[in-house]
């Protein structure tokens, strides 16, 4: 499964985390992945997060994000 860095502080009002910041993109450029609706990713916060999440298109703000469901961190170090 594709894993993505993400900042979990970088959500939008609807609880998506955007898929806009710095490592993020960089994940996806060295991964050479393609986004697409409803893939299914791993999101990963490097400081012991982590989420399973859908991605998808965000017509609002013209970007990628990805909902998760709150509730379900899992947590490791």
């Amino acid at each position: 499964m594709i894993k993505l860095f993400v900042d979990f502080n970088n959500a939008d009002i609807h609880g998506r985390i955007r898929l806009n910041s710095k490592g993020t993109l960089e994940d996806i450029k060295n991964a050479k992945i393609v986004l697409h609706n409803n893939m299914k990713v791993t999101l990963d916060d490097s400081d012991g997060l982590r989420v399973l999440g859908y991605i998808e298109f965000s017509i609002e703000e013209k970007i990628w994000v990805a909902k998760i469901n709150w509730n379900e961190f899992e947590k490791y170090s």
